[in-house]
């Protein structure tokens, strides 16, 4: 029997989303015999306790009961229970030192752990994410920082409207002026800031005619691997061997700096890949950028202008040009970051459900029936042991 149990959100500032929506809970316990679901009380979810009740899904404080316990951001350790199965962002496969002391909890209490960053198709490919949405606010809150900046248009927040549609519904009649934007990324992240870019009627180029000149109209470009990186050696990309030895790589995204007004970064990064650029660039005379949305939000990450993250509340700061010091946003002589760790919180029933429809489609079927090769690969901890895959991670997890 599959007991799952959605957790109240204890980090703080708490998210709002949530792993299953209201109607998938149903779904879930009107197809499935063994599978049940119980929702713990809480006050900031984007779906309210009310709502699971009519869908005939117990609320209630106590899931001691349920063998699996689903989340969304990382759990406080006085919320962890002993003995259970938790699915949650954990942020720890990279070592990061903020979350030690959550994941040795973890292993201290015989916990078993699936991260859902970790689970991936046979190819790599991400299952489940919040990418996609995180790439729809990064790019409008980019676009509107644009505005706010130059006074050429006027955006309003996301969080102003309840739906992805009804934000669609915000960009009739919206004139652009004639910026240059670069986008980078493939995954759920790039997809998402496409869309947007799509939806405000900003023209695709290739890199040779963005780089060409000028056009009349909103431009936006596609930045993949082989436009941004470069072998050292043989001056070409290899995608297998760029994730095997980024070191070897070279970023040619200086190339696009005079000719862009606003970047939008959607790349995936680790220490050995190569920045976008470096912060002594911010120093040149034709870095002619104004805004960044640094969507994938890494300090000091592919975006070395990133100084921490922005809140929702106000998701820009500025950078000054000379002292790469934190400013107010829109300053001249700086440029805008625009850098949120919970972006998808602004559209976070459209996120959930997204999130939810993967869940039932890729994973807990899997678990119902006694686990998979993909969710052994995503499970870091089991009962309280470093499974096979997170050996590296011994010293971190102090044992």
């Amino acid at each position: 029997m599959l007991q799952i149990g959605l957790i109240r959100e204890g980090k703080v500032p708490q998210d709002n989303r949530v792993a299953l929506t209201p109607a998938q809970c149903k779904w879930l316990q009107k197809n499935f015999t063994d599978i049940t679901v119980t929702v713990q009380h809480s006050p900031n979810r984007c779906y309210a306790d009310q709502e699971y009740e009519r869908a005939g899904v117990e609320v209630k404080e106590d899931l001691s009961a349920c063998n699996l316990l689903l989340g969304i951001k990382e759990v406080p350790v006085d919320m962890l229970l002993p003995g259970k199965t938790y699915m949650f962002f954990s942020h720890t496969k990279k070592l990061q030192p903020y979350n030690q002391e959550l994941f040795r909890t973890i292993i201290n209490k015989k916990i078993s752990l699936i991260d859902y960053e970790c689970l991936e198709h046979d190819d790599g490919t991400r299952i489940i994410g919040f990418g996609f949405f995180a790439g729809i606010v990064g790019a409008h809150n980019g676009m509107m920082a644009y505005g706010n900046r130059t006074g050429a248009y006027k955006l309003g927040r996301v969080h102003t409207v309840n739906s992805f549609q009804k934000l669609v519904h915000t960009y009739f009649g919206l004139k652009l002026p004639n910026v240059k934007i670069a986008v980078t990324g493939t995954g759920r992240v790039a997809h998402g800031v496409l869309e947007i870019m799509n939806l405000m009627g900003i023209h695709e180029v290739e890199p040779d005619e963005y780089l060409g000149g000028e056009f009349s109209y909103p431009v936006y470009v596609h930045l993949k691997g082989a436009d941004l990186y470069a072998h050292k050696e043989t001056g070409r990309y290899q995608r297998n061997d760029f994730h095997e030895n980024p070191q070897h790589y070279t970023c040619r995204f200086a190339d696009y700096i005079p000719h862009t007004d606003i970047l939008m970064n959607g790349i995936y990064w680790e220490k050995t890949i190569p920045r976008l650029f470096e912060m002594e660039d911010l120093r040149r005379p034709d870095f002619r950028i104004k805004t960044i949305a640094d969507i994938t939000d890494d300090r000091h990450g592919s975006i070395p202008c990133n100084l921490g993250d922005a809140t929702i509340e106000k998701p820009v700061y500025g950078v000054d040009r000379n002292t790469f010091e934190m400013t107010e946003p829109y300053l001249p002589g700086s440029v805008d970051l625009m850098a949120v760790g919970n972006l998808p919180n602004e559209l976070p029933r459209d996120a959930s459900r997204y999130f939810g429809e993967q869940m039932i489609k890729f994973v807990l079927d899997d678990i119902r029936k006694g686990g998979s090769g993909i969710i052994n690969r995503a499970t870091m901890v089991k009962e309280g042991k470093l499974n096979e895959p997170f050996l590296y991670m011994k010293e971190y997890a102090g044992i």
